[in-house]
């Protein structure tokens, strides 16, 4: 059962876990660790599983889906019968006036839908995967000169729940820079994989890219895969100026986490989003709300 904390009721609701018992099973039983390591957390099991869900033949399982988790289609470009399958409808865009942009360019928008943690002061040898569990910013990245820029700074961890809008986007106009890609793993990102792997992050698949914000300084950019996940899609173009609330990519199936890192005195989080990361329990946000603001503003 996962806890999180929904800012706009000041309630805790609890989520909805696409192939929970599975999961649990998984992670939590000898036999169920033994096939992780043996063949689940393998790229070849993530692809096949893509490869499906890429196909017409997927297809039939978009409405079960949208039924058993209560998803508003409404909100999506395309009606359900247009989807070509699981996939297109999994990665499906929003109409522009689903999601309501925060416009104040010193307001920090969350890059995505999902669940998030969000860390200050960030200590780049033990950053925050669970209680008990860290990991260093130089493993997760594998470059010290880069990861270096935010010693001090803020993070913030997005967790995309299969059931989530699976598209992530720019926090600010700028300019991003390539992506570099880290092969890897594929376990969980779900909090019952997070308490049982050790540095699942620098583990798992990822990729990185250096944003250029016009307001919020240089932000770096971290896509993490999951279990499934067939592909992390840049959709993007380098070295391109981006509006804020643009869009960067997107994940094909799976759940799936955006980490972003922010140097030195350029935001402070929401103080409820700090106060519930305290507690132990994510924040539900939407893309484009308001999750902080500049830093410089508070010294004003």
């Amino acid at each position: 059962m996962i806890k999180y904390y929904n800012r706009k009721n000041k309630s805790y609701e609890i989520e909805q876990v696409a192939g929970e018992k599975i999961l649990g099973w998984t992670y939590s039983s000898p036999v169920g660790m033994k096939l992780l390591e043996a063949v689940i957390k393998k790229r070849m099991c993530s692809s096949l599983y893509g490869w499906y869900l890429d196909r017409k033949v997927s297809k039939k399982k978009v409405n079960p889906f949208i039924h058993k988790f209560n998803i508003d289609i409404s909100s999506a470009e395309k009606s359900v019968m247009d989807f070509s399958s699981f996939n297109d409808f999994f990665y499906r865009k929003l109409k522009p006036s689903a999601r309501q942009i925060d416009t104040n360019n010193h307001s920090l928008i969350s890059c995505g839908d999902g669940k998030l943690f969000a860390h200050e002061n960030i200590d780049l040898d033990s950053l925050v995967q669970v209680k008990g569990f860290t990991y260093s910013l130089r493993e997760l990245i594998k470059d010290q000169q880069v990861a270096e820029k935010y010693s001090n700074g803020s993070c913030i961890i997005l967790r995309l729940c299969p059931t989530d809008y699976h598209r992530f986007h720019f926090i600010d106009s700028g300019i991003c820079e390539g992506t570099q890609k880290i092969k890897g793993a594929y376990y969980s990102v779900n909090p019952v994989a997070l308490q049982k792997v050790q540095k699942l992050f620098c583990e798992n698949k990822r990729e990185w890219s250096i944003f250029h914000s016009d307001h919020f300084g240089d932000v770096l950019y971290v896509e993490v895969g999951a279990t499934f996940v067939g592909s992390i899609i840049q959709t993007y173009t380098p070295q391109k100026r981006v509006n804020r609330g643009g869009e960067k990519g997107y994940f094909k199936f799976g759940g799936s986490t955006v980490i972003l890192f922010f140097e030195p005195d350029k935001v402070q989080i929401d103080e409820d989003i700090l106060k519930q990361t305290k507690l132990g329990y994510e924040s539900c946000v939407l893309m484009g709300e308001q999750i902080g603001v500049k830093e410089s503003l508070l010294s004003n």
